[in-house]
């Protein structure tokens, strides 16, 4: 029987399962996926994230959904691995690279009493164009256009942080049945063949928006820092919000600015510890 140490992590609404992949061997991290969402494990998670060795940055995130699949990126798994690396001492550094199927990433601290309280992730240029968005998708174009989905029509905006996101901006989060358009957005095979995150958004003043996700394969989520970011780049390109806004999640605000200067955006948001605890892997 192997004895996994984990540590569970909030970013402002994911809750993962993080660990070290660099001071322990986790073998099948597909499977330990499955056993470790809160379908199988008592505690309970949005999927689970190796800290592990890179050779292009300080560390390399691998991350995995409650099904086991391998996803690309998550920013707020991400900024919760940030903080997990330099409050287990795994770095010193308060500015530094992480390796994602997404791309590089790179992260700063700020660091009180010597834990990481606050994180700015720059998750890199939104890519926009049919053939930089890996979902295949059937849109003829990715900017106001026109989707019937069951009895409405939304306006669906596509991009993609090396995860897919569709936005579709709404006049009111709070009593959209997101359970009920979700799903038939994400799987609707006709526009998303491998489907898609789906960012639901309210603009409540240019540099105010309010967001619902609906996380493919998962269901509703508490909050998606990628999608925070969906949210705020959709809405610009429309004409919708300011380049720089507060995204209210169900979780908490994050602070998303896509910066003119080199046309990357960034995320900045609080991270906490939820729960530590030892894994008994009883597969071995």
């Amino acid at each position: 029987m192997r004895h996994l140490r984990f540590t569970k992590m909030q970013a402002y609404g994911n809750d993962y399962v993080y660990m070290d992949a660099i001071r322990q061997d986790i073998p099948d991290p597909n499977g330990l996926a499955r056993r470790v969402s809160d379908r199988h494990f008592g505690i309970g998670s949005d999927g689970l994230v190796l800290i592990c060795p890179s050779e292009k940055g300080e560390f390399r995130m691998r991350m995995f959904n409650p099904d086991g699949t391998e996803g690309e990126m998550c920013g707020n798994a991400l900024r919760s691995l940030s903080k997990f690396v330099y409050d287990y001492r795994l770095t010193d550094k308060e500015h530094f690279f992480i390796e994602t199927l997404g791309g590089m990433q790179e992260v700063w601290l700020t660091v009180e009493g010597g834990e990481a309280v606050n994180i700015t992730a720059d998750i890199g240029v939104p890519r926009l164009a049919a053939a930089q968005v890996p979902v295949t998708t059937g849109l003829e174009r990715f900017i106001d256009q026109p989707v019937e989905v069951l009895d409405r029509t939304f306006r669906l905006t596509a991009l993609s942080w090396g995860n897919p996101h569709c936005v579709a901006f709404v006049e009111d989060t709070a009593s959209l049945p997101v359970e009920k358009y979700g799903p038939a957005i994400e799987r609707n095979t006709a526009l998303f063949p491998r489907r898609t995150n789906v960012t639901f958004a309210q603009v409540v003043r240019p540099d105010y928006l309010k967001m619902r996700e609906w996380e493919r394969g998962t269901g509703e989520t508490i909050g998606c820092g990628t999608g925070c970011c969906t949210a705020v780049v959709a809405g610009a390109l429309l004409g919708l919000c300011a380049r720089k806004a507060e995204v209210e999640q169900i979780g908490g605000v994050l602070q998303v600015e896509w910066r003119t200067q080199d046309d990357h955006v960034r995320m900045t948001g609080p991270s906490h510890i939820v729960y530590e605890g030892e894994y008994r892997d009883e597969t071995d």
